[in-house]
């Protein structure tokens, strides 16, 4: 016996279709009550059992909004999903502080060879080692096509078979839990994809009223969005209830178009908040927003939307931008480039505070006043910044290896929570490119045209530019661990092992209060000093050597190359260079 509920109040008439073929019997539906919900109970199912749901006079069964289980993709048939099946053995975790963790962010396709939830299971000792605390994983709702990111996700509710379902997600969850480690799950709430959403069938889902890059928008205000934010707000408590994510990452926030009193991330995270206490664990969300709006991440109760924090995008084009020179000339990385700007987002989190971007042509963004950096993300390198660029180069591929390392020192010792992109910290030689599997053919020839024509304006021979649809666009981006202990990579691993060390061991560079950061620079030789209480970083972008004052009673703690040390109370740092002085006790 099966109850099954729907929100349809576009249909006049609905039946439950079970099974397929000449097996298949329709159940009629009882509704639509005033709000659009139709019920029935239907005997002789459970668990296992296939099913959809046929609208009106038509033939087709169509698979529910918020199916659990899709296993023959998202065109077939939905299939019940007990939920309180798995046994779980994370009775007593408790995942460690937000504002103390090493993010880890991963795609769970291209993190093995196998691509798959069992195989990542298989790596989470490197994870271990590493000393990161947080998994975020891409996003797992099931897609249309056997490839992609994830971010157009049209099933919200199903976990997708090529990463191997619901169970596997959940063996998944279970052991990096019993590893110590927490897990985050990036989340798509801005639109659906553009392949296999079906919704539009049942009800507004969506709203022509305002217009995002991937077409109509959420309908988080028009007639019908109190079913549509529950849809979300379930999905998301969904997650953390039945998988037991310790929290999730929110994409593009920016793209929710909700003029409501109370704004949908406000009621999430009050919502989320409520959950977390039923469950006796802390759970968090993570906003990615290009707002520079503080409110954000301020607490509900002095009138913020309650995030926990957010990704920190100026900071990441303040340092890249510094990083390599030519950055400029491309969009948003045109208000960059100068090292007072990276000074600016290590003090001031947002380099545009209410100040005037020549990029938007307007003022932008609001000050952060009384927040700690611990309520934002800081990176260099992510999905976006890396599969973004016209053939998926990684940062090392474009600055080296010394600079990639000095990137790594500034990331792990701001006042940020810092994150990694996987790959990132062994110096992976396999790019992370754009692709997908558009499973509807004219689909897929737009997707794959409007690459190329997007890096032809900026120079880039169509030859050069991967196809997204390819396989093999999806195959070269396969980490290749193999390689991850050889060579500069093993250094780049031992750098990133020890920089993670010393910042979980630090007082220092775990204090979120940019108050208690001071920085010197100098402009034209590229050079600066951040002291973050008894630590003092060093870094040298210049073209030639540096040298800086050693305090009495400091010592070097961590240099980027060995030949750094101390003599007559001063450090040299050659051009590109890293370095760490410390008055506390070392780690051990």
């Amino acid at each position: 016996m099966h109850e099954f509920k729907l929100w349809a109040p576009r249909p006049k008439k609905v039946s439950v279709q079970m099974g397929s073929g000449e097996t298949a019997r329709l159940v009629p539906m009882q509704g639509p009550d005033e709000r659009g919900f139709w019920h029935v109970t239907v005997d002789a199912c459970g668990p296992g059992d296939d099913y959809g749901f046929v609208l009106d006079d038509e033939t087709q069964a169509w698979p529910d909004p918020r199916s659990k289980w899709q296993p023959n993709g998202v065109h077939g048939l939905s299939r019940i999903y007990d939920q309180k099946a798995f046994q779980w053995r994370d009775h007593t975790w408790q995942g460690p502080p937000l504002t103390g963790a090493v993010i880890y962010e991963m795609h769970i396709g291209t993190f093995t060879k196998e691509g798959t939830f069992d195989s990542a299971i298989t790596k989470l000792h490197e994870l271990q080692a590493l000393g990161v605390t947080h998994i975020e994983v891409m996003p797992v709702a099931s897609f249309a096509g056997d490839r992609g990111w994830g971010y157009d996700g049209v099933a919200l509710f199903a976990v997708t078979e090529n990463y191997g379902g619901p169970d596997a997600l959940k063996r998944f969850v279970d052991a990096c839990h019993n590893s110590g480690l927490a897990v985050l799950l990036d989340v798509v709430y801005n639109h659906f994809g553009p392949v296999g959403n079906y919704t539009g069938k049942y009800g507004p889902y969506v709203t022509n009223k305002h217009v995002t890059p991937w077409g109509d928008a959420i309908n988080f205000e028009e007639a019908g969005s109190d079913e549509v934010r529950r849809f979300f707000c379930d999905n998301a408590l969904m997650w953390m209830r039945d998988f037991h994510f310790d929290g999730l990452r929110l994409d593009a926030v920016h793209e929710f178009m909700d003029r409501s009193a109370l704004h949908f991330m406000e009621q999430l995270s009050a919502e989320v908040d409520v959950e977390s206490a039923t469950l006796g664990r802390r759970l968090v969300l993570i906003a990615e927003s290009d707002l520079n709006d503080p409110r954000i991440v301020t607490p509900r109760e002095a009138r913020g939307y309650g995030m926990d924090a957010q990704w920190s995008d100026d900071f990441h084009h303040a340092l890249f931008t510094i990083l390599h020179c030519e950055a400029g000339g491309k969009g948003y990385y045109d208000d960059f480039g100068s090292l007072d700007k990276l000074v600016k987002s290590l003090k001031d989190i947002f380099v545009y505070d209410g100040v005037y971007s020549k990029y938007r042509k307007r003022i932008h963004g609001r000050p952060v006043v009384g927040l700690s950096a611990h309520h934002f993300i800081g990176f260099i390198q992510n999905h976006d910044q890396i599969g973004n660029r016209a053939t998926g180069d990684r940062l090392e591929h474009i600055v080296g290896l010394d600079k990639a390392k000095v990137a790594a020192g500034i990331v792990l010792t701001s006042p940020f929570i810092p994150m990694i992109f996987q790959g990132e910290e062994f110096a992976a030689t396999t790019p992370f490119q754009y692709f997908a599997d558009h499973d509807d053919a004219e689909m897929a020839k737009l997707v794959s045209a409007g690459r190329k024509k997007e890096f032809a304006a900026f120079g880039w021979e169509e030859n050069a530019i991967p196809d997204p649809e390819n396989p093999e666009t999806f195959q070269r981006s396969k980490l290749n661990w193999d390689e991850v202990h050889e060579g500069y990579h093993a250094e780049m691993l031992a750098w990133f092992t020890k920089l993670i060390h010393i910042r979980r061991a630090s007082p220092s560079l775990n204090d979120g209060d940019t108050a208690h950061t001071e920085i010197l620079f100098e402009p034209d030789e590229k050079w600066l000093v951040m002291e973050r209480g008894k630590a003092k970083v060093l870094t040298n972008l210049g073209l030639k050597d540096a040298q800086f004052d050693v305090p009495e009673g400091y010592y070097l703690l961590a240099q980027s190359k060995n030949e750094i040390a101390i003599n007559n109370a001063k450090v040299t740092l050659p051009p590109n260079t890293f370095a760490i002085l410390c008055s506390e006790q070392p780690p051990e």
